[in-house]
């Protein structure tokens, strides 16, 4: 099986990619001009801030990026298209041959290129009597386009190569909120040897079903001996089944010419003097080489927060990567969200977990430091201290023999340590029981 996506993002600027038209949300046909319109006379400006962002994508996906690129109509006729093209990028995409690492593998990335959005469809009324209104709203949004090789082998692969783009790509350029209900994916698919597309397939978990319907059906085909039609169809959420919709055009269908009235652009310094962002999985991958910690502890913590990240990362000046693990992910996590936005308190944090980690103060000590710092109200952990204490006061109290036998061995002890582990469930780590278990049975003997 090999599948291949072709995917839209939408980039995040303030107005369309040929006009001045905002991209923020408005009733129907408000945010339209004659440029986006494609009225006669109107010419297109291109939008720095979309091709900044466009290159900063395909550096990423360490394309290699030309030094001379243009853009170009894409002609086809539909109701949502009101000037019958498309401009796009074709013969000259912003960036080729690239790839993406998933999970150990590397993903082919054919092209990343530039192109407006058309406007949107809206059918109302009962099947058979509907009635189609058309938005041009979103006629010149700007939109990236990638394209990747058939390189994945399973809907499940397709779908975290997507979900695993998606965080890196929010990251590096503050796209919106674009989760897995809204992208927007055309999925190529062949199970032998003629491939099918999947036309503007909406949402994750949407592509995979389509995906594993799409599979599924071609394997019965193959199976049975019958051929595979090269075709476009699409996805129907309902039925959750894919359906015919035409045959496959080619690219020469379309009838690409330049864009005249936009020119050559020359983007090889730019893209060169761009300053891209360490990306969250970038930095995991960064962390594992750095600090020896595994991928499941350092995709949560660059996942859960990225200041978070840097506090591991301060820590691990002063204490060892494991013990910085410890804290970070334990109590110092559990008030993050009191501390994050005080940077003036993490070295007092640090000096916390330091001390702990010299011997100087008790681990019990440091966590009160920490949610002092936090601003966490000290009766609590006080209250909890005065719990364990009763605990382990009445489990002793109420077996002497305890105490006798401590007194010729200090194993016996283990046998309060259990006692008060099994009946807290895990309220206090276990470094705290047995050091207020000894304490308690030393001030006795």
């Amino acid at each position: 099986m090999k599948i291949g996506l072709e995917m839209h993002f939408q980039l995040p600027t303030r107005s369309k990619l040929f006009c001045s038209c905002p991209t923020s949300a408005a009733d129907p046909n408000h945010n339209i001009c004659p440029v986006c319109l494609g009225y006669p006379g109107s010419r297109p400006s291109l939008n720095r801030k979309a091709l900044e962002v466009g290159l900063s994508i395909a550096r990423f996906l360490d394309c290699r990026i030309e030094e001379r690129v243009w853009f170009s109509r894409k002609t086809y006729f539909y109701p949502d298209l009101a000037k019958n093209f498309q401009i796009t990028q074709y013969e000259s995409p912003l960036g080729t041959d690239g790839h993406f690492d998933l999970n150990g593998r590397r993903i082919g990335i054919w092209r990343v290129h530039l192109e407006e959005d058309p406007g949107r469809i809206k059918r109302v009324g009962r099947s058979g009597e509907e009635v189609s209104f058309v938005d041009y709203n979103r006629s010149g949004i700007p939109l990236v386009e990638i394209v990747t090789a058939p390189d994945m082998q399973s809907p499940a692969e397709a779908r975290a190569f997507i979900d695993q783009l998606i965080i890196e790509l929010r990251s590096l350029c503050d796209l919106d909120a674009q989760d897995e209900q809204k992208v927007r994916v055309d999925a190529n698919i062949s199970v032998g040897e003629e491939r099918v597309e999947i036309k503007n397939v909406q949402g994750l978990r949407n592509v995979e079903r389509a995906l594993k319907f799409e599979a599924a059906r071609q394997t019965k085909l193959l199976a049975a001996g019958k051929k595979v039609i090269l075709e476009t169809r699409r996805y129907d959420e309902e039925r959750k089944v894919t359906t015919s919709a035409r045959e496959k055009e080619t690219e020469e269908d379309y009838g690409y010419i330049g864009e005249p009235d936009l020119g050559e652009f020359h983007i090889g310094q730019m893209a060169e003097e761009l300053d891209l962002k360490e990306t969250p999985l970038v930095r995991a991958r960064r962390l594992m080489a750095d600090h020896g910690i595994n991928e499941v502890t350092a995709k949560q913590l660059v996942l859960t927060s990225s200041s978070l990240a840097d506090m591991f990362e301060l820590l691990c000046r002063s204490v060892s990567s494991e013990k910085a693990v410890t804290w970070t992910m334990g109590p110092i996590s559990s008030n993050w969200s009191a501390l994050q936005d005080h940077h003036e308190l993490w070295s007092e944090v640090v000096a916390a977990v330091k001390a702990d980690s010299d011997g100087e103060i008790t681990d019990n000590e440091a966590k009160r430091r920490i949610l002092s710092l936090a601003g966490v109200k000290q009766e609590t952990a006080e209250a909890g201290d005065a719990d364990l204490d009763h605990m382990i006061s009445d489990f002793i109290d109420a077996h002497p023999e305890v105490l006798a036998n401590y007194r010729k061995n200090v194993k016996a002890a283990n046998t309060v340590i259990g006692h008060v582990m099994k009946e807290s469930r895990g309220r206090y780590s276990s470094k705290d029981v047995v050091e207020e278990v000894r304490k308690e049975l030393e001030k006795r003997v």
